[in-house]
């Protein structure tokens, strides 16, 4: 790996981004992890305030097509997004909420290892390599043999494109994050 990586940020143009799970090891092959973290993803949207074009969660990875955000940058929105998962999964691991893993798991996770320390960025120029990559996520669990249509995967931004449908992360919308005051009795 090099030991400066440049990322290019600042153009206001796309990024289609992968993170891996900490040695490809399937942390999130259960529909509970998977959806913590899109749980995680929406709530770091609105506080970084960008927008989501699509995404996969698989079992070992994650896909993201994301505008470039209004507070800070894709680097330090992936660094949420990862610190606030990993958090949230091993302190739910730890109490005991999730069944109990693999021993091949223990020694990462007991070291509080969920993620892999990079992520790959790629900047999406144009329109057509926007189509290419959104069709790549939403193809990603056909191609791996989780399931047999697009539509069948609840983890991905495919049914808000195929029909409207929202899910847990709002896509293709910049919704600003909303002040709650709370009431002093």
């Amino acid at each position: 790996m090099p030991n400066s990586l440049y990322r290019y940020y600042g153009a206001g143009y796309l990024h289609f981004i992968t993170t891996s799970c900490y040695r490809r090891t399937p942390l999130l092959a259960s529909p509970q992890h998977r959806d913590l973290l899109l749980e995680v993803l929406e709530q770091v949207r609105r506080r970084y305030r960008f927008v989501v074009v699509g995404y996969v969660v698989m079992p070992e990875h994650i896909h993201l097509l994301l505008s470039e955000p209004e507070r800070g940058n894709p680097s330090k929105v992936l660094q949420a997004i990862k610190q606030g998962f990993a958090r949230r999964f091993l302190l739910k691991l730890r109490a005991g909420r999730y069944a109990q893993h693999d021993r091949v798991w223990d020694t990462a996770l007991d070291d509080g290892h969920v993620w892999q320390a990079r992520f790959y960025d790629f900047v999406v120029f144009t329109e057509k390599k926007r189509v290419e990559k959104l069709r790549y996520m939403h193809r990603n669990p056909v191609k791996r043999g989780l399931v047999q249509e697009p539509q069948q995967w609840a983890w991905s931004s495919y049914q808000y494109y195929a029909d409207g449908t929202r899910g847990t992360v709002l896509v293709n919308k910049e919704q600003k994050a909303e002040m709650r005051v709370r009431k002093i009795a």
